[in-house]
């Protein structure tokens, strides 16, 4: 008898959270789209679904479906669209890896097109004043400013810099480094500029005044008032306040110093392998969308560089 959808997804989430260490929000999603699929599927043939039951057309009418009129919320957008397919594929292969399916239905699923926003940054005279913005007399303006000095010289991710602890950190000299846990559990060292080293010994200098911290949090680098360890939202939220204090923009995000971080790597003149390790970028793909904010910076050079391009230049016509 095959095996039921319902218990066929069970597994694949306990191996996607096990063995290959997906993050939660990932298995929570994965989760949500695979009991959206289920649903789907159980309406649609009237009663529960078995594995040999899920066919190509069937996952087409779903994403059909979804397209047209998606949920609470009405159709599904492009990005949503896309982690449905992305869930419905991975948990087919994760079938044929168990050979319990032979040929896989979700193997010609195709996701939507996306057009991905162009990434949020900040030019560097802005940056600077961003950092300002906070001072540096209280220890929650030390506390500030070495978590913005953090995240744009080293490009971390939020998450990143929540979970960092003293023991990752070496500020030895003028350059430091910190080692982080990004996605999929990976491991990396990014380094840190002189201007994030000497924000962070200003701010462990007097760390002390917020307090030990609960047990299990006392390694933890950045601390609220109360001694705890800083959580993603509240670093979210003095980023935008500092974003809108320094330069009225409330649309500034952590994410913005990391691509910020990236925008002028690229623009000093690093190569898009150094900055996608730099990053944790799995794909150059991911890292590729940093030349696109580069452009004017690109045509500079070749205003300044190309024979034919300068201003002022003459010649015949071209061929």
């Amino acid at each position: 008898m095959s095996e039921s959808l319902e218990r066929a997804c069970e597994r694949f989430l306990g191996d996607l959270a096990g063995e290959r260490r997906a993050s939660r929000h990932t298995v929570a999603a994965y989760g949500r789209d695979l009991a959206q699929l289920r649903a789907f599927l159980e309406s649609t043939l009237g009663h529960q679904p078995t594995i040999g039951e899920v066919t190509l057309p069937l996952l087409r009418r779903w994403l059909a479906e979804l397209s047209r009129h998606g949920g609470r919320e009405g159709s599904a957008s492009s990005a949503t669209l896309g982690r449905k397919v992305a869930a419905t594929r991975a948990l087919f292969r994760h079938l044929q890896r168990r050979r319990v399916l032979s040929e896989n239905p979700a193997a010609q699923l195709k996701a939507p097109k996306l057009r991905r926003p162009m990434p949020v940054f900040l030019d560097a005279e802005t940056m600077g004043e961003v950092i300002e913005s906070t001072g540096d007399e209280g220890i929650e303006s030390l506390r500030d400013r070495a978590i913005l000095e953090t995240l744009y010289a080293g490009g971390l991710r939020v998450s990143e810099l929540a979970g960092l602890d003293l023991g990752r950190l070496e500020l030895d000299g003028d350059l430091g480094s910190a080692r982080v846990i990004g996605k999929g559990n990976k491991e990396r060292i990014v380094p840190l500029g002189s201007k994030a080293v000497n924000a962070l010994r200003a701010y462990l200098d007097r760390r002390q005044e917020l307090g030990d911290g609960p047990p299990g949090e006392e390694q933890a680098v950045f601390l609220s008032a109360r001694g705890n360890r800083l959580g993603v939202r509240r670093i979210q939220e003095m980023v935008k306040r500092q974003g809108m204090l320094a330069a009225g923009r409330s649309d500034l995000h952590p994410h913005a110093l990391r691509h910020s971080c990236a925008t002028h790597l690229l623009d000093g003149g690093a190569d898009l392998r150094s900055i996608q390790e730099l990053l944790g970028h799995s794909t150059l793909s991911v890292t590729q969308r940093y030349t696109h904010t580069s452009i004017d910076g690109l045509i500079a050079v070749y205003d300044r560089a190309h024979p034919l391009a300068r201003r002022g230049a003459t010649g015949g016509d071209s061929a």
